[in-house]
């Protein structure tokens, strides 16, 4: 066998995910995800390609995540036109949140224009109609159905428990020696709201991609996230404030809106409105809506089959109209925002109305990357910069661990425990520098025998 395994993406760093297979007698990428964080860097990085997409024969995407998918319309634009392997509702996901990437693209670019940052002829990554045929392409595969890419080459997905239809892909070689490769994605949490728990491919690893995000790190139960989301709302509301949610419409939005659903029917909140604004939120909400099949059925609210996400206090603000009444909103409210990183989106109006209120809480339940705008607000900053002005933040900021969709140290172990090993090579990947190297530690405990930290660009055989 002769094959080879490049990384492009979340090597070193956390965004971008993008990996370069070379085996079978093709060109596979595992996940073409953008790259996030100060943006003079990560445009070079995302316009960067490592390889000519026209020579790319498929794709396979572990999750709808733009960190691990928005790079699609891109390849797609540069000439790509290969099969798109991903679950169903990984699928669904993606028809609305890449053109949703699509649209940011334009606008921030017609902004940098409009203001004189870049040339009148600078273009965006890419445009609505590359983010649109993109879906073209794409090939629903569901868990636990074996497919052959190509000759000598299968994947399976299974359900890897971080937000709906993500997945763990377990590729087989069998072109000479079978070669057995598997790449985790990013592993979820056990008891997540809504999703099913990890479930690994279990047996013997010739080589793991492990991402490693919380790998240096114990996070708060699951169990006490709900009871302190309830504690914060009621506190906030008691001094008649707001909680201001800056969340990924995909994935967190859900779990919120079903916990505020559970706390409100148990009577644990006040009857404060609940806003979910977010036109992507919503989008993907339906989504949701069209797989119950791959919900956690052992889940109180889940079992009752009631309406996970529609209940008296929540309220849906799609029109950008409606999304401003609420900059003049009296008394307490909640309000639930994109996005997950305060680098763009509406989160950032509703933070300059409000951010310079001491009444007001701004509730962080996600992973802020080094270098956003997110991460300095949750560091403690306390200048918010929201369309070209600076916000005097006078606001209280809390983090809930508990609600992160990563597994951490100790999940992570149970995850790799549950593989039944053997392992013969790991490369670690999808982490900060701290945590890298706490999952390489992890991994040479847990008796791999040989473990690498890639850096960007680095290149391996397997063997």
């Amino acid at each position: 066998m002769s094959a080879r395994l490049s990384f492009f993406g979340a090597a070193g760093q956390v965004t971008g995910s993008m990996h370069l297979l070379e085996a079978a007698g093709a060109k596979i990428l595992l996940d073409a995800g953008l790259f996030q964080g100060r943006r003079a860097a990560t445009n070079e990085l995302n316009r960067k390609l490592p390889v000519d997409p026209r020579i790319v024969d498929a794709i396979i995407v572990s999750h709808a995540h733009i960190d691990h998918t928005g790079r699609l319309p891109y390849l797609v634009a540069e000439g790509f036109h290969g099969p798109i392997y991903a679950t169903p509702a990984t699928r669904d996901l993606m028809a609305v949140m890449l053109p949703d990437s699509a649209h940011i693209q334009e606008s921030d670019m017609a902004r940098l224009v409009k203001h004189g940052r870049v040339p009148k002829d600078a273009q965006p990554l890419y445009r609505m109609a590359d983010a649109i045929a993109v879906q073209d392409l794409v090939i629903g595969v569901p868990y636990h159905r074996p497919l052959n890419v190509r000759k000598h080459l299968s994947i399976e997905f299974h359900d890897a428990g971080h937000i709906l239809g993500s997945a763990s892909v377990d590729l087989r070689l069998t072109e000479g020696a079978m070669h057995r490769l598997v790449f985790s994605g990013d592993i979820g949490r056990p008891g997540l709201p809504i999703i099913r728990d990890p479930q690994p491919p279990e047996g013997p690893v010739d080589t793991l991609i492990i991402e490693s995000t919380y790998a240096n790190r114990v996070h708060d139960p699951i169990a006490n996230a709900e009871a302190a989301l309830g504690e914060i709302v009621s506190r906030t509301a008691a001094r008649g404030g707001k909680v201001l949610i800056p969340s990924f419409a995909v994935g967190r939005t859900q779990e919120l809106v079903y916990a505020l659903h559970a706390l409100h029917r148990r009577g644990d909140i006040p009857a404060v409105p609940i806003y979910i604004d977010s036109p992507l939120a919503i989008d993907a909400t339906a989504v949701f809506r069209l797989h119950p099949e791959i919900f956690d059925r052992r889940e109180d609210l889940v079992g009752r089959d009631v309406k996970l996400f529609d209940f008296p206090l929540v309220q849906y603000v799609r029109d950008i109209q409606d999304s401003r009444k609420l900059n003049a909103l009296q008394g307490p409210a909640v309000i639930i925002a994109a996005s997950g990183m305060v680098e763009s989106g509406r989160i950032l109006h509703h933070l300059a109305n409000h951010a310079g209120d001491h009444r007001n809480t701004i509730l962080f339940v996600g992973y802020q990357a080094e270098h956003t705008q997110g991460r300095r607000i949750q560091d403690g900053a306390e200048i918010i910069k929201a369309y070209g002005e600076e916000v005097v933040r006078r606001a209280e900021v809390e983090t809930l661990d508990g609600y992160s969709a990563h597994a951490d140290v100790n999940e992570l172990k149970a995850w790799i425990r549950r593989l039944g090993g053997p392992i013969r090579r790991a490369f670690c990947v999808h982490g900060e520098q701290p945590a890298l190297e706490a999952m390489a530690t992890m991994l040479r405990g847990e008796g791999v025998r040989e473990v690498i930290v890639p850096e960007h660009g680095a290149s391996y055989e397997l063997t």
